[in-house]
């Protein structure tokens, strides 16, 4: 399946992403020592489990502590994956680092036989004249081209999961306003089932501006992977996490204590969403019921917000008002809080089922919408809101799809099209003009229960949509005769040139 998508900006991406330098020596080591410390720990909860022998058995007074690093340990297969180590025991993942001997690496003979036999007789006047040199080459060139990213091409980077396996997949998509032609640039690891993306760009590793994705899980933190980089093995930041596993056997009974990283979320990040007013800052909802705000040029949290009841799935940044956050929760509430009086406890709309998503229009910083769990999608103006809003303050409500609505899109080039997707398989575009929605196309556009739509910044008609199936999909939505009629014209003042 697939649960989230982001498109990432043209221009964004290096047009030459690098390769990631093998682990060190020391990373090595640490990655088979934590890789048999799991293992170790593994033995003793199953003992636990299956109880002791007789001898075991008759003196179980004493507590028998057991420290696993599960997070560490999931990075070590991934590691171990990326440098071809398909299983996932302790010993293919040492014998795997083993096979690279990284002890001889650098004592390896690079000497060259000044007066041998065979080519090294053979005298070549200039390097292109030499067939060895020149196909070595040719063979750089030819991989350089392979991972090159152009200008014209548009990039879109979505979390998949098959049997067991997580990924980030960045995808390439040629002639994206045209016969668009899409594909997997290159592929990323990741240890736990993925959520939510956010795409960012600040600076994390110097410069004035970077390339990152921000992944949420069912894991307690955010990792955050830099998409310039191929075969990464490990994310350039993470937010919040755990600290440290515990098992705790007493007799047949296992327990297991957690500690978290400071200001860590305690379950899994359902939401995130990225500010591009300030860039450094990172929204997150959780199944802990709490919005974290992070600052992740440091790597910490600078706030923590407690006001759902429940788990919260959705968080949205206002497009104007940079420092305006809406929340939506399982508590069939929607709450919008400003940055810039944070003593004040915002306002609230209650709606009858609980928040799927949230989105504010790119085009008026007054309205926004909220899909549901029962299938319907509601509308809002924030200059009707009270500390006690109720659900009779909605300006509009559609009875959008017959199942959970997981997923909405604005346009960001027309103004009041929205594009929904459901878990009954459906996607449709809405007018939304004058709180009058009314459905100009719909389509089962084969992608299962959909769980996340986009529209692309860079191309407006272009959406992009996946769900339960696993597979990444594109809608021209100009294909359709009713949107070309309808918004041609926006099409067509997009692709004028600029007057000089």
């Amino acid at each position: 399946m697939i649960s989230s998508i982001s498109w990432v900006p043209k221009g964004a991406s290096k047009s030459v992403p690098s390769v990631a330098d093998p682990p060190s020596k020391e990373e090595i080591e640490e990655i088979k020592k934590l890789a048999l410390l799991e293992k170790s720990s593994d033995v003793e909860v199953e003992e636990g489990n299956e109880g002791m022998s007789e001898e075991g058995n008759e003196d179980m007074s004493d507590d028998d502590d057991v420290t696993g690093q599960g997070e560490d340990v999931e990075r070590a297969l991934g590691a171990a994956s990326a440098l071809g180590k398909g299983g996932s025991s302790v010993h293919d993942i040492a014998d795997g680092l083993d096979e690279l001997n990284m002890d001889d690496y650098d004592e390896e003979d690079d000497a060259i036989e000044l007066f041998g036999s065979g080519i090294g007789d053979t005298y070549y006047p200039s390097n292109e004249l030499d067939p060895y040199l020149k196909d070595k080459n040719d063979e750089d060139s030819e991989e350089i081209e392979d991972i090159m990213i152009k200008a014209d091409d548009a990039v879109v980077v979505c979390v998949h999961n098959e049997d067991d396996v997580n990924h980030l997949l960045v995808c390439i998509v040629e002639d994206p306003d045209g016969d668009s032609n899409m594909y997997v640039h290159h592929e990323i690891l990741i240890p736990a089932f993925p959520l939510c993306t956010a795409w960012l760009d600040c600076p994390i590793k110097g410069g004035e501006k970077g390339n990152f994705i921000a992944v949420g899980s069912m894991e307690p933190e955010i990792e955050i992977w830099d998409l310039d980089i191929i075969d990464e093995v490990q994310p350039s930041l993470t937010l919040g996490g755990i600290a440290e596993t515990k098992t705790k056997k007493k007799g047949k009974k296992v327990k297991k204590s957690v500690t978290y990283k400071e200001d860590s979320h305690t379950g899994a990040v359902l939401a995130l969403a990225w500010n591009k007013g300030f860039r450094n800052i990172l929204a997150s909802g959780s199944a802990d019921k709490t919005v974290k705000i992070w600052d992740v040029s440091t790597g910490k949290c600078k706030l923590t917000m407690d006001h759902h009841t429940d788990k919260v799935q959705a968080v949205a940044w206002n497009h104007h008002e940079h420092e305006v956050l809406l929340s939506g929760s399982f508590d069939h509430t929607v709450v919008m809080r400003d940055g810039r009086v944070p003593s004040h406890s915002g306002f609230k709309w209650s709606v009858a089922a609980d928040v799927e998503r949230l989105a504010w229009n790119p085009h008026d910083q007054h309205l926004f919408v909220a899909s549901l769990e029962n299938g319907t999608v509601v509308g809002f103006d924030i200059r009707t809101a009270t500390s006690n809003s109720s659900s009779d303050s909605k300006t509009f409500t559609i009875h959008a799809h017959d199942k959970a609505v997981c997923a909405i899109s604005y346009n960001p080039l027309v103004p009041n099209l929205l594009a929904t997707g459901s878990e009954d398989k459906m996607v449709k575009l809405w007018d939304l003009s004058n709180n009058q929605p009314s459905c100009i196309a719909s389509q089962n556009r084969k992608a299962g229960s959909v769980f996340t739509v986009s529209f692309s910044e860079d191309s407006p008609f272009l959406l992009a949509l996946a769900g339960s199936k696993g597979n990444l999909e594109l809608w021209d939505t100009l294909s359709d005769a009713a949107v070309s009629k309808r918004y041609g014209k926006y099409a067509r003042q997009n692709k004028a040139p600029a007057s000089t």
